[in-house]
Formats: structure tokens, sequence, C-alpha cells
């Protein structure tokens, strides 16, 4: 199966957009050679990064500032100094997998010279995350320094979520937009459910329980790589 920008927008169910394109063009530089080809690992991680960014509508995080941001400033775990200096807001999450913390983007940038890639400084300029190949390479990123593929391929969507978000947050959000992602990598439509389950007879219920998400995890583990397209 080729996936490109389109398929994305199949999975959104919306237009396509320029951040889906950003999506796959980090997929086109880097997706094969970190797993991310194999078509359960690819559902798991679509599906997280749709959740993180509602369905890839936004690609920078959207500043009240809330309560919680409003502590980002003294969030040393994030790498932001103890000060009241700013560093909150200018290392608000950015791009896909919404990057927080100027430990973060001190990682991303060592990552992609650490592979060859003549990256900005995304430290000092933090904004360059949302220019092409950068943000569709941050989500990657992200996905292979924290071996997200080991849980993909135990089909452990709970423990991804954990890992990304540091918590539960979204959790019925993340498996909705897994199932939908699975159901269009397997050819089906993003809300067919009961048609995989006619097809897999599992029951068809239309209810995308675990049953049903672990069947389109060993279906999606059968299907050969995906190509990436533009």
């Amino acid at each position: 199966m080729q996936v490109t920008a389109q398929t994305l927008a199949a999975i959104a169910g919306a237009p396509e957009n320029s951040n889906m394109r950003s999506v796959i063009a980090g997929l086109r530089a880097l997706g094969a050679a970190t797993g991310l080809a194999a078509p359960h690992r690819l559902a798991h991680y679509l599906g997280q990064i749709a959740h993180e960014s509602g369905g890839w509508r936004w690609d920078r995080e959207i500043w009240g500032p809330t309560r919680a941001q409003a502590k980002y400033d003294t969030r040393t775990d994030l790498g932001n100094t103890a000060a009241r200096d700013g560093d909150g807001y200018l290392y608000r999450g950015r791009g896909p997998i919404q990057i927080t913390g100027k430990a973060n983007y001190k990682q991303f940038r060592d990552w992609c010279r650490g592979i060859g890639q003549a990256c900005p400084d995304f430290v000092a300029q933090p904004d360059m995350v949302l220019v092409d190949p950068w943000e569709g390479l941050a989500p990657v990123w992200y996905w292979e320094t924290r071996e997200l593929g080991r849980l993909a391929d135990g089909n452990n969507l709970d423990g991804i979520t954990r890992k990304i978000n540091g918590g539960e947050n979204g959790l019925e959000d993340r498996r909705d937009r897994y199932t939908r992602a699975a159901l269009v990598l397997l050819g089906y439509g993003p809300t067919q459910v009961r048609e995989f389950q006619r097809a897999w007879s599992i029951g068809a219920d239309g209810i995308a329980g675990p049953t049903t998400r672990a069947t389109l995890h060993a279906a999606l583990t059968s299907q050969p790589p995906v190509i990436f397209g533009a």
C-alpha cells in the first residue's frame, strides 16, 4: 500500500493540508529506516500523532495560558529554567507530536545532527521545528528515541500513550484514532468497523473494543511494508 497525505486525510475525515504533507515528508525521509513502514507500527504512530495534533489541524500548542501552561517556565524536568523567564512559552508544544520544553528541543536538534541532518539550532530558533522536513521528522525522532516500536509490536496502545503523554490523557480518542488508521491501512473506510468485523468473523457489533483492536493488529502484521508517497 502507498501511504500519502490523502491517506492521512481519509483517517482524519478532513481535507488534505500542509500538516499532513509534513508528516508524510518525514516518513518518506526516515519512515522505513525507523521501522514505521510496518503497517502495525504505522497505525499506532498515526493514531497517536493524529490525537496530539487534533487530526492534523494544529502544528503548535494552543496557548491560554492554562493553569498547567502557566507552570511551564519552572518545569525543570522539561529543561526549562527555574525562573519565570518565558521558557514555557518559548518552548511550547510544536509539531505533530507537540515537542515541549527546552530539553526536548535540544535532544531533537542533537538527534538530527547525529544522523547527518544539517538542521537549525532549535534551541535558538524553536519555530524552525515547524519548517519541513523538521516538522515531519520531529514525531519520527520521538518514536525512535522512546523505542515505541517495541510497544507497537505488542499492540500496547496504553503503554505508548503513557510514554507520549506521561499518563492516559485522551486515551479513548487515541484508541479511536488508532482504529481509524488501522482500518484505512487495511483498505477499509475509517468508520467501517462492522464491515471489518464481518470479514474477520468476530461479531459485527460495530464497536471497536479490545477484541477488534487485537484483530486489527493481527491483520496489519500480515501486511507487507507500506510505501510512502507524496
